[in-house]
C-alpha cells in the first residue's frame, strides 16, 4: 500500500498477535512487510478459527497486506535466503522468547555488526532483561500480572479478563512507536538500535492513574464495574429499557445533566456539590439518575442529552459497532478480497493522514507458500 512508510522494508519473524499487530500497523502505513514463516505450518494463527473457506479470519485480520516466505533458519540455504532479506531491510521484528534468535546465531551483536543501520524490534512477555525475561507469556498472564484484571469487573466478582487481548495489542502499538522512533534516530546517527518491548511493561504503562492513586493514598484500587474511579457521574446507567453511558466530567456538565433529567435539586444537594463529593456518593447519585432515567427509553434520553451537549452513548455490541454510521464514515470497517473471490470485513486503520489515502479495501493476508 502507498503510505508514509513506503520506503521502509520490514522482515517480520513474528507470530500470533503482539508482533503481527505491530507489523500490520506498519503495513497499513505503507511499509513492505515480508513475513518469514515455518515451512509447512506457518504462523500458529493460521489454525485459529473462525474460518472463511480454509482461511483463518483471525490470521487474515492481523496479516493483511504482507507477503510471506517459508524459511527454516536451521537450514543453511534458508539462512542464506534470510540474510539476503535482511540485506534489503530497514527493520527486523520478532516476538520469540528472549535468547531464541541468539541461539540461531542472529543476536543483536551479530546483526548490528553486519547490518549497522538495521532497527531490531523484539516484543516479548517480560523483556530482554529482568528476572522474568525467560518466562513464557500470553495475554491472559500479562493482564493478570500487570494489575488489569484486578481493576476489571464488578466488586466481589470473579477475576475478569478484559474482553480483547490488550496485553498483546498494547505491546504491538508500543512496538510501532519504538520502531518509528528508532528509524527517526537513524536519520541523525546512521545507526540502528534495539527496540525492547515487554508486554508486562506495556500493561503497567496503560494502568492510567491507578498506580498514581495507590502511591498517593496507599489504597489498593479494585474493580468498580462501569464506574470511573475519580470522576462522577461517569458510568453506565439504566433507562426504562436498557443501559446507556453518561459521562458528565465537570460541574457545568453535571448541572446541565440535572436540568435535562428534570432533577435540578441535585445540583444543590451537598452530597453532590463537587466532583469529589459525587465520587464519594456515587451509588446514591446513581440511584437518583436511574430513577430519573426510568421514565423513558435509552434512545430518547440520548437524544435529549446530546441536544444538551452531554457526552453519552449506547452500549453497542460488536454487530452494532460494525453497522454504526460513524464508524463506517471514518472508514474503520475495511474490506479484504480473498483469492477465491469472497470478501471479509475487518477493522481499519485509525491513523488518518492528510497527505495519504485511507482506501476502503486492503490486500489479503499472504497464502502459505509450500516449498518445492
Amino acid at each position: 500500500m502507498e503510505g508514509p512508510l513506503s520506503d521502509i522494508t520490514v522482515v517480520d519473524l513474528t507470530r500470533v498477535l503482539a508482533g503481527p499487530y505491530a507489523t500490520m500497523v506498519l503495513a497499513d502505513l505503507g511499509a513492505r512487510v515480508i513475513k518469514v514463516e515455518r515451512p509447512g505450518t506457518g504462523d500458529d494463527a493460521r489454525g485459529f478459527g473462525p474460518f472463511s473457506g480454509d482461511r483463518s479470519v483471525y490470521f487474515e485480520s492481523l496479516n493483511r497486506g504482507k507477503s510471506s516466505v517459508p524459511l527454516d533458519l536451521a537450514e543453511p540455504a534458508d539462512r542464506a535466503a534470510f540474510e539476503a532479506l535482511v540485506d534489503g531491510a530497514d527493520v527486523l521484528v520478532e516476538n520469540f522468547r528472549p535468547g531464541t534468535l541468539e541461539r540461531m546465531g542472529y543476536g543483536w551483536e551479530v546483526l548490528h555488526e553486519r547490518w549497522p543501520r538495521l532497527v531490531y524490534a523484539a516484543v516479548s512477555g517480560f523483556g530482554r532483561s529482568g528476572p522474568y525475561s525467560e518466562r513464557p507469556a500470553y495475554d491472559m498472564v500479562v493482564q493478570a500480572m500487570g494489575g488489569l484484571m484486578s481493576l476489571t469487573g464488578h466488586p466481589g466478582g470473579a477475576p475478569t479478563r478484559v474482553g480483547t487481548s490488550v496485553g498483546d495489542i498494547a505491546a504491538g502499538m508500543f512496538a510501532v512507536i519504538g520502531i518509528l522512533s528508532a528509524l527517526h534516530d537513524r536519520e541523525r546517527t546512521g545507526l540502528g538500535q534495539v527496540v525492547d518491548v515487554a508486554m508486562l511493561d506495556c500493561q503497567v504503562a496503560i494502568l492510567e492513574n491507578a498506580i498514581a492513586r495507590y502511591c498517593a493514598t496507599g489504597v489498593v484500587p479494585g474493580p468498580l464495574g462501569s464506574r470511573h474511579p475519580s470522576i462522577t457521574p461517569f458510568a453506565a446507567y439504566r433507562a426504562a429499557d436498557t443501559h446507556l453511558v453518561i459521562a458528565a466530567g465537570n460541574d457545568r456538565l453535571f448541572s446541565t445533566l440535572c436540568e435535562t433529567l428534570e432533577r435540578p435539586s441535585l445540583v444543590d444537594d451537598p452530597r453532590f456539590a463537587t466532583n469529589d463529593d459525587r465520587t464519594r456518593h456515587a451509588n446514591e447519585l446513581a440511584d437518583e439518575i436511574e430513577e430519573a432515567l426510568s421514565g423513558d427509553v435509552a434512545a430518547v434520553w440520548m437524544e435529549r442529552l446530546l441536544r444538551a451537549g452531554i457526552p453519552c452513548g449506547p452500549i453497542n455490541d460488536i454487530g452494532a459497532v460494525v453497522a454504526d454510521p460513524g464508524v463506517r464514515a471514518r472508514n474503520m470497517i475495511v474490506e479484504v478480497e480473498l483469492p477465491d473471490g469472497s470478501t471479509l470485513e475487518m477493522a481499519g486503520n485509525p491513523v488518518k493522514l492528510s497527505r495519504h489515502g485511507d482506501p476502503p479495501s486492503r490486500p489479503a493476508a499472504p497464502e502459505l507458500v509450500v516449498g518445492e
